[in-house]
């Protein structure tokens, strides 16, 4: 079937430097993961683990290859029953619709690559609109804040900075304890971040009080290159890094604290809403400030910032009263 090759993902070298396109069947998840960010990469293996643990198995690539394996009506009875299982879950819209993206995407390259001939037609669940796109509101972040930086210590250095991060900046978890500290440039002010499906990292300038946060705590972290954020549990592994499964943990703690319920994506929900009411609805300020691909995510925190359904049931009910 002629030379073609495809290089697998990963950043440690196989035994074989590529696979031939006669293994790809073999190998269909590495081909699919080939060339994508580290980030992706992780995301996609958790989810497509997911699959394997409803098959049955305990190796995604033989998920994997189940699943092109099997006729085209069985395999989309066998997505639809992973649906309504991840569903019977309750987990989240988001996360159902991205484990079904995976699969298709799967099937889609396996199509191209004519290992198959056809691809997997079942819908993703429909998603909820965000039910709260206001988070805890500034002041509890202020007070989280302060909470942290009370603590004293490294970790409260950690926390403060980290929470600055999650406002100021408007980052996701996963973009906070991605960073490095070569992606800190205090004299120019600014900040490489790794953003949400992207493979190259773009420079985000950093506000005075939150460079100051991110300074005091690299003053305590010190000058030793690898990631911005470590665990400061002794017994921790690898390089060291903290996960995002921890930054959760640390803004519901600091929350808690405070006696409201937050999480890190409650405080980037509360920029944005912020940067919206300050700029008269702006969404394209919005956007280059949330760095969201799709411009439709900013109408829903528009239009849940505004209430403009709840401003028309008081018109009517008013008008009722008349």
């Amino acid at each position: 079937m002629g030379d073609l090759t495809i290089q697998p993902a990963g950043n440690d070298p196989p035994s074989s430097a590529a696979l031939p396109l006669t293994r790809i069947q073999e190998r269909l998840l590495d081909a699919f993961l080939a060339g994508r960010s580290p980030r992706t990469q992780a995301a996609y293996q958790r989810d497509v683990q997911d699959f394997a643990a409803f098959v049955g198995v305990a190796d995604p690539e033989e998920a994997a290859r189940r699943l092109i394996a099997t006729a085209h009506g069985d395999a989309n009875g066998l997505a639809l029953a992973y649906r309504a299982h991840m569903v019977t879950r309750k987990l989240a819209p988001a996360t159902i619709n991205r484990r079904l993206s995976a699969l298709r995407s799967l099937v889609q390259l396996a199509n191209v690559l004519g290992l198959v001939g056809w691809q997997l037609d079942v819908d993703n669940v429909r998603a909820e609109l965000y039910r709260d796109t206001r988070g805890p509101g500034r002041d509890a972040v202020k007070a989280m804040t302060s909470a942290a930086t009370s603590r004293g210590g490294m970790k409260g250095l950690r926390d403060a900075a980290i929470l600055r991060l999650l406002h100021d900046l408007g980052l996701r978890r996963g973009e906070v304890v991605g960073l490095d500290l070569e992606d800190l440039d205090i004299v120019a002010g600014t900040l490489a971040v790794l953003g949400k499906g992207r493979t190259q990292k773009e420079l985000v300038t950093v506000p005075a009080p939150t460079m100051a946060a991110l300074q005091a705590w690299v003053e305590r972290r010190g000058s030793a290159p690898g990631p911005l954020f470590r665990s400061l549990d002794p017994a921790g592994k690898g390089d060291g890094r903290l996960t995002g499964t921890a930054v959760y943990q640390l803004v519901r703690a600091l929350g808690a604290d405070i006696g409201v319920t937050a999480r890190p994506h409650g405080l980037r929900h509360t920029a944005i809403t912020t940067v919206l009411d300050r700029s008269g609805g702006n969404i394209r300020a919005a956007q280059k400030f949330s760095r969201h691909k799709d411009v439709r995510v900013l109408q829903r925190y528009d239009d849940a910032r505004e209430d403009l359904g709840g401003q028309m049931a008081t018109l009517i009910a008013e008008d009722g009263d008349d």
